[in-house]
């Protein structure tokens, strides 16, 4: 069986506990197989390209990324147990009163977050994949959410566990507090480094987030950046022209195995299994977004026909269907805005596109009313 790490004693609450430190990568004695992993890469790579390429499907990739980017927000959230959904985060958008508004506020800090990461990766003058950003990204974070207590943006400096209610009975405990700056400086080159040109990159960002994931270098939140790093690494490697892939999704409904791979690889060694477990997670997720992008696809060229063909249709009520998938949920005041026009112009853009039965009236009022793009969402949350 092969070794991936050592135990070193750490106290911490009372307690000694052995903590888990974790060789370097990449896997050695033996080393990965490629047998082990080509057939699932390639798969892998396959459905990545084929999600590349059908983005050309609709005119604008930012009604893509808009939907796709939330939904890995919510997703990876809600792995860590909040409970919003995609419609709450609409409706917070387009200025409608929210409940849960704690776990809505984790969701967009996540948004936040990634907005960061993806920023200094494009910008020539950014910051690469690193310590530092992921730091960077860890502030913004926990930044007034429920983890703000706990050191947002520093790596910590005291002992944690993972699962049981005190360190003794801990399903996982963590590298001791000292090991943790010098571990992640190992893996960020390890991320830099030709050193294993045999590894593809999908395997690389495989092992690069169960690495993340065991040293847990922060009090909270170390699963949303070990799988922000995983995005962040998609895009360091060219794997995605945009991040169109919601990884969170498939890892959501595998909870279970993915927490039992992760904890095979320190218990058995057993590296192989959880970087298959990744790739057939790449594949699945990026063939559901594919078909994502297409039943969107469809949805938006049909509803578009209608309204071309539609006598009332008008430049203001053809400009807000443009809108519609950058704000599903809207109000005529926004309308007004978005569209910069006058509020009867924008009135009656809404009213031509609710006579279509293209979106819905969600009150019943006459005031005030609140508007939907329901089959639109229906796909999404679907």
């Amino acid at each position: 069986m092969r070794r991936t790490g050592t135990l070193a004693t750490s106290t911490t609450s009372g307690e000694e506990v052995q903590a888990f430190v974790p060789h370097k990568l990449p896997p050695s004695d033996p080393a990965l197989a490629p047998g082990s992993f080509d057939e699932p890469n390639r798969l892998a790579e396959l459905a990545l390209a084929r999600l590349s390429g059908v983005s050309g499907l609709v005119p604008s990739v930012e009604w893509l990324l808009y939907s796709a980017i939330r939904k890995e927000a919510l997703l990876t959230s809600q792995i860590e147990g909040t409970q919003a959904t995609l419609t709450d985060l609409f409706d917070e958008e387009a200025g409608f009163a929210v409940g849960n508004t704690d776990d809505l506020e984790e969701v967009t800090n996540y948004l936040r977050a990634f907005r960061l990461v993806q920023d200094n990766l494009r910008d020539p003058a950014g910051l690469p994949v690193s310590v530092r950003l992921l730091c960077n990204a860890h502030a913004l974070l926990l930044k007034g959410a429920r983890g703000a207590g706990k050191q947002p943006g520093a790596l910590r400096r005291s002992q944690n566990w993972i699962g049981g209610t005190r360190p003794g009975n801990a399903v996982f405990v963590p590298p001791p507090p000292e090991h943790v700056a010098g571990l992640l400086a190992d893996l960020e080159r390890f991320i830099h480094s030709d050193a294993s040109p045999s590894l593809p990159p999908l395997v690389k960002i495989a092992l690069a987030h169960a690495q993340f994931e065991t040293i847990h270098p922060f009090l909270d939140g170390n699963g949303r950046i070990g799988r922000l790093l995983i995005a962040a690494l998609l895009e360091h490697w060219a794997l995605l022209p945009e991040p169109l892939m919601y990884l969170s999704g498939y890892l959501k409904q595998h909870q279970a195995e993915y927490y039992r791979r992760l904890s095979n690889v320190r218990t058995e060694g057993d590296w192989e299994g959880w970087v298959s477990f990744f790739l057939e997670g790449v594949a699945v997720a990026a063939t559901d977004a594919e078909r994502g992008i297409v039943a969107i696809a469809s949805l938006v060229a049909a509803d578009r026909r209608r309204l071309l063909a539609a006598p009332k249709a008008g430049p203001a009520s053809y400009r807000l269907f443009e809108l519609l998938p950058l704000m599903p949920r809207f109000t005529v005041e926004r309308v007004r805005q978005s569209l910069d026009t006058s509020f009867p112009t924008a009135n009656a853009a809404v009213k031509v596109l609710e006579e279509l039965g293209i979106v819905v009236e969600l009150t019943g009022q006459k005031t005030n009313r609140s508007f939907s793009y329901q089959s639109y969402i229906a796909l999404l949350t679907g």
